[in-house]
């Protein structure tokens, strides 16, 4: 694993030291001996992780890290403070100013290059989030809350502790930080809990869980789907040093030794939720820029962008399993003279209503989409032709079967649809192809009297008779 590290010390010889750790390590070093340079480059070459000193003459570390966390562009790099410091208090108060962890010098070899890579993954994997994010439109990292009290607030805790006396005073300690907590003494317990609540925010592991390995139990939380991105923060002895490496190589975020300090606890537990909650806004904000960009804002079914994103390859799909695939283009009837009477908001409530209605009416596999104006197109996998007729069918009948009211008035109009069906039969049918006989299909609908289905492969006989 490459990426960029920044070691921020006044004292030479400790820089030389770490960046010769680092680059034997393979890792890009940049070095800075003062807070202010520090920041200009966090600003100019942003880094992947931090090594910040404390102790600096002017800017302190503390006070680099505070300005670090203030500045959205370099609010989610990740930062180790290293120092001589060693009082609860003084790791307390560098977690606080927004450090992700605190070395103490002489620092641990392994310790380190396993907190680093750890660290690292965590980075690259936000990295790649916010590239996906960009041209959502909202940057998280602006908003006013983020990383507050009342942004991280109300957190859910699954705590993970052999040890009954233990388990009751963290839990006590983190109710009393306002967080809600569900405490089990065993592994099996952990694992049935984490597959059924799928919002938690943290879990804490003893390393020893009654006599089961809280390792063991961290690689299964890191291989379920509901649990991999939730933090996870071990509690350990010092004796447990050399296992700690291993944990967080296993996808461990964050460590406590015992005895816990009720405040070292809270603002660890506090660094793991606000990135737990920034992980999950950013998933969230591309899920919806993803939808936003394939979805037709009046309606809510896809647009024909995703059409000619997704369905070339649904088709690929279908040929190469031999599956069959079939689609329905249909739109509606005198649709014109609905906006021409009624207005174009009435003609909205119309296509909003009629959306509705299918939508109602197939499988969750089927894929609606409005393809132009008031044509839609019904994609329907592993459907062949003679049951995609009878759904296109009964969706029509659907739509006639009763008017759509409109308009503060409340008219009611009658509406129906013409539809025409086709299926694949080749495995070297494009999808133009598809589209237009399914096109022709619903084309001689609409000239046959309209509100029908046509199926594209009995248009020869239609024709001849």
């Amino acid at each position: 694993m490459t990426a960029r590290i920044l070691i921020v010390d006044d004292t030479l010889p400790n820089v030389k030291l770490l960046e010769a750790k680092l680059s034997a390590e393979y890792f890009d070093v940049v070095t800075a001996g003062d807070g202010p340079t520090a920041l200009k480059l966090a600003l100019e070459q942003p880094p992947d992780l931090i090594l910040l000193d404390v102790m600096m003459p002017g800017m302190d570390g503390f006070e680099v890290c505070r300005r670090l966390r203030r500045e959205p562009r370099t609010r989610h790099i990740p930062v180790v403070m290293v120092t001589a410091l060693t009082d609860v208090a003084d790791r307390v108060r560098g977690l606080e100013a927004g450090a992700d962890d605190f070395l103490s010098k002489p620092v641990n070899d392994v310790a380190l290059f396993a907190r680093v890579r750890s660290l690292v993954r965590l980075k690259l994997l936000v990295d790649e989030l916010r590239v996906r994010q960009t041209g959502a439109g909202t940057n998280v990292m602006e908003d006013p809350n983020f990383g507050t009290d009342a942004e991280i607030a109300d957190a859910r805790i699954l705590l993970v502790d052999g040890q009954p006396r233990h388990m009751e005073r963290l839990s006590q300690f983190l109710q009393d930080a306002g967080h809600h907590v569900q405490a089990v003494g065993n592994v099996q317990a952990a694992l049935t809990l984490s597959q059924t609540d799928s919002h938690l925010d943290l879990v804490i592991v003893g390393i020893d869980v009654g006599g089961q390995d809280g390792l063991r139990l961290c690689s299964q939380l890191r291989s379920q789907e509901t649990t991999r991105h939730v933090p996870i923060l071990l509690v350990l002895e010092d004796m447990d040093l050399p296992r700690l490496a291993k944990g967080l190589d296993l996808g461990v975020t964050d460590y406590l030794f015992k005895p816990v300090d009720k405040n070292e606890l809270k603002a660890r537990v506090r660094t793991q939720i606000r990135r737990r909650r920034y992980h999950d806004r950013l998933r969230s904000m591309l899920d919806r820029s993803v939808s936003l960009a394939f979805t037709d804002p009046l309606t809510g079914a896809y647009n024909r962008r995703f059409l000619e994103t997704h369905l070339d390859q649904r088709l690929l799909e279908a040929i190469e399993t031999s599956k069959p695939l079939s689609l329905a283009i249909f739109d509606i009837d005198h649709f014109k003279s609905v906006n021409d009477v009624h207005g174009h908001a009435a003609g909205d409530s119309v296509l909003k209503a009629v959306v509705d209605r299918i939508a109602r009416n197939v499988r969750t596999i089927d894929l609606l989409v409005r393809y132009g104006g008031e044509e839609f197109v019904l994609i329907m996998p592993d459907t062949v032709e003679d049951q995609a007729t009878a759904v296109a069918d009964r969706l029509r009948m659907k739509i006639a079967e009763a008017p759509i009211v409109v308009g503060e008035a409340a008219v009611p109009l009658s509406i129906t649809v013409s539809m025409g069906v086709a299926s694949l039969t080749s495995r070297n049918e494009t999808l133009d192809q598809l589209l237009e006989r399914a096109d022709a299909a619903l084309y001689a609908a609409k000239r046959s009297g309209r509100n029908r289905v046509i199926v594209a492969s009995r248009l020869p006989r239609l024709a001849a008779g």
